[in-house]
């Protein structure tokens, strides 16, 4: 086993996180947010996790398994229409995934949709592009929910626009 991965999370200081995602990049991400939602019926969350733990690393968690939980502890399931998207960064990886609740889930979009989003945002943050990468995510995933929406009309703004720092 390959001791990189522990290294890369051991290392990673507050002050790195709070560079990469300054105040200015923030506000890009919650105006992307805000914007995009208003070109279709979904619900994006945005949310971005440093480092993990020893106990998550030694677990032998994969992102997306952290993903699903984060999905869960932010409540993006919680929307009238089932119809909300987290877009989860592991800043330490340099990963990105993406949940959907069902209404806008795997049965409505091809799992191939979701990560070429990934792999979009995970090529801008490899280059230390995180503003562009961030926003390339969202509206790449503000694309996909354009092309296959929810049956359900739009009840408004369910979920916080501002990105979320776990």
């Amino acid at each position: 086993m390959s001791i990189a991965p522990y290294l890369r999370h051991l290392t990673l200081t507050p002050w790195r996180l709070r560079r990469a995602f300054a105040p200015d990049v923030r506000a890009a991400i919650e105006a992307a947010v805000r914007a995009c939602e208003s070109r279709h019926p979904g619900e994006i969350r945005f949310a971005v996790e440093g480092a993990w733990p020893l106990s998550r690393l030694w677990r032998k968690q994969t992102p997306r398994d952290r993903a699903i939980e984060v999905f869960s502890e932010l409540r993006v399931w919680d929307t009238e229409h089932n119809n909300g998207v987290l877009i989860y960064v592991l800043f330490a990886e340099r990963s990105v995934e993406i949940v959907a609740d069902r209404a806008v889930g795997d049965a409505r979009v091809p799992v191939g949709e979701w990560q070429a989003c990934c792999r979009l945002a995970e090529a801008q943050f490899a280059q230390g592009r995180y503003a562009d990468g961030a926003i390339a995510a969202i509206n790449a995933v503000a694309d996909v929910l354009a092309r296959y929406p929810p049956a359900r009309a739009d009840v408004g703004n369910e979920q916080p626009d501002a990105p979320v720092f776990l």
